[in-house]
């Protein structure tokens, strides 16, 4: 039985992953069942699986955070508390990670490994480049996106899917949390 890996990820409504401009954290638009959701996605026995570019910036943001900027929101200590995989060639600990494990080589192999011997979900948080990897090798079995009801085109860095292969996606469910920002989950499919 090999485990399912789920790619999650958060974004504006233009395909963004993270912005410079002045709107904060979910870009301002976070509310309490956004928060629960995350909780309790994050309260279930899983792996989380980090590329090195993500796992550093989520180490760095959360040793630099204060309660006050919703970093250290409750589901973001649940998912720090949950055993985590790196996929790295350059880092190495300790981390101010509780059960992280970074593991060097080709992602394809490591992922595809950990998926065949996993007892557990797999998921990934952000993690662009290595998600995008993941896809194209046919491993992604969920791509979960968060769209916050933002168009950051002056702002917006990091577009997630940039570089990606073509895919047809099945959407597998799908909610609207706070009355305005909706989760997607889909079904990844190769085009050829």
């Amino acid at each position: 039985m090999t485990a399912t890996y789920t790619f999650d990820v958060f974004a504006s409504l233009d395909g963004f992953g993270s912005h410079t401009g002045n709107w904060g954290g979910y870009w301002g638009k976070q509310g309490p069942e956004l928060l629960e959701h995350r909780l309790a996605l994050h309260s279930e026995e899983q792996r989380m699986v980090f590329g090195a570019n993500t796992f550093r910036a989520t180490v760095q943001m959360l040793a630099s955070s204060t309660e006050e900027f919703g970093v250290r929101d409750p589901w973001v200590t649940r998912m720090r508390n949950l055993p985590a995989m790196v996929v790295s060639s350059t880092l190495q600990g300790p981390f101010d990670w509780p059960d992280a494990t970074v593991v060097s080589g080709d992602a394809v192999d490591i992922v595809t490994r950990l998926k065949e011997e996993s007892d557990v979900p797999l998921r990934s948080h952000g993690s662009l480049s290595l998600n995008r990897a993941l896809m194209a090798a046919g491993l992604v079995d969920r791509v979960q996106v968060t769209v916050f009801p933002v168009i950051t085109g002056q702002t917006g860095v990091d577009p997630i899917f940039q570089g990606a292969a073509d895919f047809d996606l099945e959407l597998i469910e799908s909610r609207t949390l706070d009355g305005h920002t909706q989760e997607l989950i889909y079904r990844p499919t190769l085009h050829v």
